[in-house]
């Protein structure tokens, strides 16, 4: 009697082909899903980072509104001036067994980066008068500090009281109003509201100040 010969029998070429076409799209979703998760992460990553960045922008702006300069220290001079893309304010210095000083701060958008630059401090109101000037024409000579880049725009309003007409107080652009007593003796805004828009966003970001809250 014959014994059977087994053969074995191996993957067609065919076979062979189909299983690698399966393995190479299987390798391409794969590769597509993991790039998403990365651009997705990297994304998720910006806008922490951002967000981060302008929270505490607005946390240096709340410290400087609440030791923002008053009328009476500076004799009716202005102490606060906001318009598109600038704020430049007054504010008290207290050190440490130091008599109070003043500083001018301004904040800048140029180019898309949101900029702090803030000038000596001095007890000269003549001297104050200058810094003043110079951080309004861009020729204050104090460092500059780079707060938060991306942005697209920075706007601000101002809360004016009401008088004594009913509900004439509320928000108004800030743009032409004065903070100079001085002239006209028109009523001070109590709080300042600044709306940051980031490049690629459309809402904006907004935060309010209570103005010399110490």
């Amino acid at each position: 009697m014959m014994a059977r010969v087994h053969r074995r029998r191996g993957f067609t070429l065919i076979e062979l082909l189909l299983a690698i076409s399966i393995l190479a799209i299987i390798a391409v979703l794969g590769w597509r899903g993991l790039d998403s998760i990365v651009r997705s992460r990297e994304t998720l990553t910006i806008g922490m980072e951002q967000t981060r960045g302008l929270q505490l922008a607005f946390a240096q702006m709340q410290s400087d509104c609440e030791n923002l300069a008053t009328p009476a220290l500076l004799r009716n001079r202005a102490f606060l001036q906001a318009e598109d893309q600038r704020i430049t304010l007054v504010r008290m210095v207290m050190g440490e067994n130091q008599p109070t000083r003043l500083q001018v701060v301004s904040y800048r958008v140029v180019d898309g980066v949101l900029t702090r630059r803030e000038s000596a401090a001095t007890r000269e109101l003549t001297q104050l008068d200058n810094l003043w000037q110079a951080a309004l024409g861009d020729t204050d000579p104090g460092a500059t500090v780079a707060l938060q880049s991306g942005v697209q725009n920075m706007a601000m309003r101002f809360w004016m009281p009401g008088g004594l007409v009913a509900n004439s107080g509320g928000w108004r652009p800030a743009a032409g109003v004065s903070t100079a007593t001085a002239t006209g003796g028109a009523t001070l805004p109590t709080g300042l509201e600044v709306a940051m828009t980031l490049q690629g966003q459309e809402i904006p970001l907004v935060k309010s100040f209570l103005l010399g809250a110490l």
